[in-house]
């Protein structure tokens, strides 16, 4: 089971102080936070992509680049990735390259975002929201796995002799996962190419997730990946932890109130009852976590957010101590134990899909050859390279 943090990079008021972080300050933290995470032995780390205040993570991936200098063994991930509004092909350049800078530790959670103006921003139609994401993951998928991609679009200017570089690490596309909340046909794509799923799992109870990750599982396993067992799920969750419990509800509840997300509307207990918010002692936590096994069965990734409403760095560094050191241990036992041995127990790494590709021969490292002639000249990308050049310009 993998365990890990996401943050949406939110830059709210602290209601407690009045004070509000820089973009300065708060990209610092979430760093900082990164390097935190590792530190106290969790997975993965992910950030959100936003492009309107209060947000700055604008540019997931040179963020991730940042957090893979200076971190060894974290997976570095998006909580989102704006399939619609990114264009394909600088998604298949740019994820690539973070690849290749953090060693294969990366993979990216695609999805539509929640915010309508941003479409526009970037020259896009918020009415065709769902086909556009259908249809440019469909480029995205090709764009990793075919050197030379063809390709006609109804929402984008068509591909000839295109090539995508750099060329994914060892030939092995990052994994992906699709995120949604409410879209039957995005669990479907996510499903039919084998990727894994993502529940955010956060403002709605448990059962509103169910139905979408049962359709997944049931679709995974009609297109052939597995058994329905075998689909890989991931959750978020919401957690603030403090030794005891009536300090957890004292020190969370102005941050929960003020909230741009849910503040000034259900009280923070029913708030609690209704959804996976976990707000007190570690073994509380421990608790309601382990209900999201009794609810959707074994799963692969679970993902708590800590760091928004304001919340100084201090406690958030506070948090994920606790979180390192009484919570995740207890639930990575109480998981592993009850986990059937037919489901995987993490999403696949970057070494088990090289591995299963190619078992122990030796990757492929791809080597595009400048003259080769098909993103310049449109010239046949299957040239015999050293033949096309002349004899007395070689070296």
């Amino acid at each position: 089971m993998e365990f890990g943090v996401f943050s949406v990079s939110d830059i709210t008021r602290d209601p407690t102080t009045g004070y509000t972080p820089s973009e300065a300050e708060r990209i610092d933290a979430v760093v900082q936070i990164a390097r935190k995470t590792e530190e106290v032995g969790l997975d993965v780390f992910a950030i959100g992509e936003h492009h309107n205040p209060p947000f700055f993570s604008s540019s997931p991936t040179t963020l991730l680049a940042f957090i893979a200098a200076q971190t060894a063994r974290l997976t570095l991930s998006t909580a989102t990735t704006l399939i619609t509004t990114n264009d394909p092909v600088r998604l298949a350049e740019e994820y690539a390259m973070l690849q290749h800078l953090a060693k294969g530790r990366t993979d990216l959670m695609l999805g539509r975002g929640n915010t309508a103006p941003v479409y526009p921003w970037f020259g896009k139609d918020i009415r065709i929201a769902l086909p556009l994401a259908l249809e440019s993951y469909n480029l995205l998928h090709r764009l990793w796995r075919e050197d030379v991609v063809d390709a006609e679009s109804r929402f984008r200017a068509p591909l000839q002799g295109f090539t995508s570089t750099p060329r994914p690490l060892d030939d092995i596309p990052p994994f992906v996962w699709h995120g949604s909340i409410r879209t039957p046909e995005i669990a479907e794509q996510a499903a039919y190419y084998g990727d894994g799923f993502f529940a955010n799992h956060i403002f709605a109870p448990s059962e509103h997730s169910l139905r979408l990750i049962e359709f997944y599982r049931q679709r995974f396993e009609h297109h052939g990946h597995g058994s329905a067992k075998q689909a890989i799920v991931g959750l978020g969750g919401q957690a603030f932890i403090a030794k005891r419990s009536q300090d957890a509800i004292r020190q969370f509840r102005p941050y929960f109130d003020e909230a741009p997300v849910y503040g000034h509307g259900p009280s923070m207990e029913g708030f609690m009852r209704q959804t996976p918010l976990a707000v007190g002692s570690p073994q509380e936590v421990i608790d309601k976590t382990l209900t999201f096994r009794e609810t959707f069965g074994d799963y692969q990734r679970q993902l708590f957010l800590i760091d928004h409403a304001g919340l100084p760095l201090t406690t958030v560094l506070e948090q994920l101590d606790l979180l390192g050191e009484e919570v995740v241990p207890v639930l990575r036992r109480e998981l592993d134990a009850k986990r059937d041995p037919e489901v995987p127990a993490t999403a696949p790494t970057h070494a088990q899909l090289v591995h299963a590709r190619y078992g122990d021969a030796e990757p492929r490292r791809p080597r595009p050859h400048a003259n080769r002639g098909d993103n310049v000249t449109g010239g046949s990308p299957y040239l015999d390279t050293e033949a096309a050049v002349p004899a007395d310009a070689r070296p």
